[in-house]
């Protein structure tokens, strides 16, 4: 399988959404929000099965910061200090593709735990 790389990064002018452009022509827009609440740092995946956390309030997280890592990763800081998440090339292109499903799911898992998106 031949791997697919992301030709531009691209941070909006109000900071709330990260364009992906890979080099087989795929783009997506990712939103902050989502980037923060599905970060693949063990703060929200945990560090085993069945340990995610469910992070409330960050309706409104901008992206302060893109910091490369290596050739195959950036990790991505957010203004609310949460900067450990590192995302792979292959996990912005899922987000992209699956990001509306994932979001769905983490707006379900919100709702039963009683949480908002916002900050209180």
């Amino acid at each position: 399988m031949t791997e697919i790389w992301p030709n531009e990064l691209k941070v909006s002018s109000d900071r709330r959404v990260l364009t992906v452009v890979f080099d087989n022509g795929e783009s997506f827009a990712l939103p902050a929000e989502m980037l923060r609440v599905l970060s693949p740092s063990a703060e929200v995946q945990g560090h085993g099965p069945g340990q995610k956390i469910t992070v409330p309030g960050k309706r409104n997280v901008q992206i302060a910061q893109l910091v490369a890592t290596g050739n195959y990763a950036v990790r991505i800081a957010f203004d609310d200090g949460h900067d450990t998440g590192i995302f792979t090339w292959k996990y912005l292109r899922e987000l992209g593709q699956k990001g509306d499903e994932l979001f769905a799911a983490y707006l379900q898992d919100l709702e039963v735990k009683n949480l908002s998106r916002d900050k209180h």
